[in-house]
């Protein structure tokens, strides 16, 4: 009855680990006598009765295991070669071993989001800096032979970009009050089509208001915030504005899509965009022309602010475009089935 004992913990510790989303090995005297359902995922069922060393084939790792003591080693490429893991060790008595195999890699990719973010950011914050600094000095230098149509231009670049730079800390600031709000769904309920009017005619005032063409075939109720849902309708009608073409309307159309969602579209008659670029076009400071995009008062964060607040509303953003013709922006919405919209 002996023999019997360590085959039940044995079983019990397999039962134990098998489910667990972390990819666990037990190995006794370097060999693998228990891997479970995710460490057979990642390095392939024939693992168990190997050499733990010959499974991973890593040096970081075999250096590890080799100490034949507890400890952690960071490995990368382990499964894919962006992968990084952090393999920590566990010793027993018997010989016995336990293996913990801790994914890194979104870690890793958020911190380097973050770097890229804030070396993006620091660059376009850097540019109308610099040059409002060198326009004063200039104008502190040369305050009295300077002429005056000269002087009102300086100051009108100042204006200018003093204005961009308002606008990108202003982005900056909905960015992150949005990206800390995803996972929290609005609670409020309101009624789609005026809301997304009523923002359309804003992002459209002046002398661009002519060329709006806006449509509604009914009332929408859906559950959202609203300052975010005219912020993305504004977005969208600004950049539609700015990138299409100057004497063609800008077509906004909200329809309903099947019995529960809503679609709103925003089409453009302008150049177009790429093929290449559109995957890339929801990523923060992502400019297909950098030099239009900033002579236009661009901060190219409009369309990653309208990603997010989509995500937030569990929605879906679609672009297509075609070179020549123009683009469309598609957002489609889920209808709240609420009869007190606002």
């Amino acid at each position: 009855a002996a023999p019997a004992g360590p085959a039940f913990t044995r079983d019990n510790m397999a039962d134990l680990f098998e489910h667990s989303e972390t990819p666990v090995v037990i190995t006794e005297r370097d060999r693998v006598i228990i891997a479970n359902l995710s460490a057979r995922t990642l390095l392939g069922s024939h693992i168990v009765g190997q050499d733990v060393r010959m499974a991973l084939r890593q040096p970081e790792a075999i250096r590890l295991l080799a100490r034949d003591s507890e400890g952690g080693a960071v490995v990368r490429g382990l499964n894919r070669r962006t992968d990084i893991w952090r393999i920590n060790r566990k010793t027993l008595p018997g010989g016995l071993a336990v293996i913990e195999f801790v994914n890194k890699t979104a870690e890793a990719d958020i911190s380097r989001a973050h770097t890229d973010f804030v070396a993006n950011a620091s660059h376009e914050l850097r540019t109308p800096l610099a040059s409002i600094i060198g326009y004063v000095e200039t104008l502190r230098e040369d305050v009295e032979s300077l002429e005056p149509n000269m002087a009102d231009k300086f100051l009108g670049t100042i204006q200018r970009e003093a204005k961009r730079l308002q606008d990108l800390v202003s982005d900056l600031m909905s960015l992150s009050r949005i990206e800390a709000e995803k996972h929290d769904l609005p609670s409020d309920t309101l009624e789609l089509s005026k809301l997304a009017e009523r923002a359309a005619s804003d992002a459209a005032n002046g002398e661009r208001a002519g060329l709006l063409d806006f449509e509604s075939t009914g009332a929408f109720p859906v559950r959202g915030d609203r300052q975010q849902l005219e912020q993305l309708v504004r977005n969208l009608v600004d950049n539609g504005f700015k990138y299409g073409a100057s004497d063609k309307p800008l077509a906004v159309r909200l329809h309903p899509q099947g019995e529960n969602r809503v679609r709103l579209t925003v089409t453009d008659r302008g150049e177009g965009i790429a093929a290449e670029h559109i995957p890339h076009l929801t990523r923060r400071f992502y400019r297909t022309d950098p030099g239009r995009s900033r002579a236009s008062g661009g901060t190219g964060l409009g369309l990653a602010i309208v990603k997010h607040i989509v995500e937030r509303h569990r929605g879906r953003l679609d672009i297509d475009s075609t070179l020549g013709e123009g683009t469309r922006v598609t957002v489609v919405l889920p209808l709240e089935k609420d009869d007190t919209a606002e």
